[in-house]
């Protein structure tokens, strides 16, 4: 397996990212336990997952993902064969929200302790918090490095403009770069990176891990009508925003495409992110070792040209499509 740089760092991960939103939510401990496992033993090196994950299950508070990924490390004694990432600003309740300095000492601590970890590979701003000069976050991270709690830094969720104001002012004041984004992207939502976010990425040698490669699931092809729905915790929402008349056509490439390589919908769509300027390693999640052998197999699935195509074509943005 090839691995890949993570911005301009020595780090070096996989060309997928296992999700780890999933764990400690759908996915009993046990279980996560079993995937994690077998993402290692597939060879891939690379998990992500935040603080906040799940706050928004009933009686959840934050922290679980981390927590189970934390005793998984600690039992199967593989931290150093792992890129742990991890994220903090989202609103963790209690006033625990943003990127103020005295926040983000706090809130690594307690990532620290549920990961039990000393060190976060990749520290990532959730969420940009305009609320904070960029500079404040920056240095607040800067300390963590130098103090060896933390490797690198990324962005997650940021705008062009805002992404290219903290690039700028790490050059400026020698702090820490983002040398990660983590945006949404996918075959059904290219818009919002394309437009700008890909080509100032490329330019400033940022790697994108970008999340929902599956479109939470809708990619896979099980959701294909609206009784689809309730098929999991995920579906009504993703049945709501992407089943219409884009979505069935991307559907039907996937699945013309997929027949022909011997494939399946969601291998092809990962494969088709791995072909994308400035994408590093796409960010998908597994409920099962069935769907985990998926994702190990779109990381070695090779599409044609012509594949490429018709991919494209059937989801051409809605902005840049014709009326």
């Amino acid at each position: 397996m090839t691995y890949r740089p993570l911005g301009r760092s020595d780090v070096q991960v996989s060309p997928l990212c296992l999700g780890g939103n999933v764990f400690g939510w759908t996915v009993d401990e046990p279980t996560s336990f079993s995937l994690l496992d077998a993402w290692l033993d597939a060879g891939f090196n690379f998990i992500d997952t935040a603080d906040m994950y799940s706050t928004w299950a009933p009686g959840h508070s934050g922290g679980e993902s981390e927590t189970v990924i934390g005793r998984w490390l600690q039992q199967s004694g593989q931290r150093d064969k792992v890129v742990i990432a991890t994220k903090v600003g989202m609103d963790m309740g209690g006033g625990k929200v943003g990127l103020k300095p005295a926040y983000i000492r706090q809130a690594v601590e307690a990532s620290l302790r549920r990961l039990r970890i000393d060190c976060i590979d990749l520290y990532q701003s959730h969420q940009d918090d305009e609320s904070t000069p960029v500079e404040d976050t920056l240095g607040a991270y800067a300390d963590l490095v130098a103090a060896g709690k933390v490797r690198l830094v990324g962005a997650s969720n940021f705008s062009a403009p805002r992404l290219a104001q903290a690039l700028q002012a790490s050059h400026d004041h020698r702090l820490p770069r983002y040398e990660t984004l983590q945006p949404l992207y996918n075959l059904c939502d290219r818009a919002g990176f394309e437009e700008e976010l890909q080509s100032l990425c490329v330019k400033e040698s940022v790697s994108v891990i970008s999340f929902y490669a599956l479109a939470a699931g809708f990619l896979t092809g099980k959701y294909r009508r609206p009784e689809d729905a309730g098929k999991s915790a995920r579906g009504q929402g993703t049945v709501g925003k992407y089943l219409n008349p884009r979505g069935l056509r991307i559907l039907g490439a996937l699945d013309a495409v997929a027949s022909e390589a011997g494939s399946t919908p969601g291998q092809v769509a990962i494969a088709w992110l791995l072909t994308r300027p400035g994408v590093t390693a796409p960010i998908a999640s597994a409920t099962s070792l069935t769907q985990l052998n998926d994702l190990v197999a779109a990381s070695k699935l090779q599409l044609s040209a012509s594949a490429l195509e018709r991919l494209d074509q059937a989801s051409v943005p809605h902005t840049a499509a014709q009326p």
